[in-house]
């Protein structure tokens, strides 16, 4: 179960920070974020070895999309399309709108249970393929944070989600032009689970089974065109190993 925190802030110089813990099988391999694409040499994202898609990703034009499975529906499964390759599909539009509108007319049945994100610094928005439905349902992500996992945007019902979107909400937001990241990053890292959930209510999880976070992303993206994006990754369990900025694109 992967997370995603999002904070919209317009009228910033940063309108758009995105924390991100990938949870999975600790034996799937991948590749950490890089232009991997030759056809796509404008979309800097993390790849999946198996599949060839992405789980998180951004392009020259400022659209990041990040990709999340639906509870329930964790690994490929016969005569479906990988959901890695949305997040590509995503990077190939020029901005958050377009990408969302061009997503949401995608053939459901080819993809097993979804959420997306898809943002830039004006707009963002939250696409959600759920296993008992048959259409896409696309829908404006609201200014200010909010957390996804495997369910609903900003579940109430959902453990972590209960127990972290406040911590997140109270904590200092990160300060890109400085580089301060700390406060995301030790939520980020947290093994912290309420009573009821067990471990797998942590944010940064490790589970019987090997299934645990295996990488984490923080982002930023900018409305100042004297500055760039940034996007701060962590090749392992948060906890375990530190973050690092990634090189994007070259002015």
């Amino acid at each position: 179960m992967c997370t995603l925190v999002i904070l919209r802030r317009p009228g910033t110089d940063w309108p758009l920070m995105l924390a991100a813990n990938r949870d999975e099988m600790v034996d799937r391999p991948w590749q950490a974020p890089g232009p991997h694409w030759s056809d796509r040499k404008d979309v800097i994202a993390g790849r999946d070895a198996l599949s060839g898609g992405s789980w998180l990703g951004i392009n020259r034009d400022g659209v990041v999309a990040a990709v999340l499975n639906r509870y329930g529906t964790l690994g490929p499964a016969p005569g479906k399309r990988s959901r890695g390759e949305l997040v590509l599909e995503a990077l190939d539009h020029a901005d958050a709108a377009t990408a969302a509108a061009a997503l949401s007319e995608l053939n459901p049945d080819a993809y097993r249970g979804f959420n997306l994100v898809i943002a830039d610094t004006r707009h963002a928005f939250w696409l959600t393929l759920r296993p008992e439905e048959s259409a896409i349902e696309c829908q404006p992500l609201p200014t200010g944070l909010s957390m996804l996992t495997s369910r609903e945007l900003n579940d109430p019902d959902s453990p972590r989600i209960q127990l972290y979107k406040p911590q997140f909400e109270v904590a200092p937001a990160p300060d890109p032009d400085t580089g301060d990241w700390r406060a995301w990053e030790t939520l980020l890292a947290s093994r912290s689970y309420g009573e009821a959930a067990g471990p797998g209510g942590a944010m940064c999880v490790e589970m019987e089974g090997g299934f645990a976070t295996v990488s984490s992303s923080l982002i930023a993206l900018t409305e100042n065109p004297s500055k760039d994006p940034q996007w701060r990754f962590c090749p392992g369990r948060p906890d375990r190993e530190a973050f690092e900025p990634l090189p994007l694109f070259e002015r």
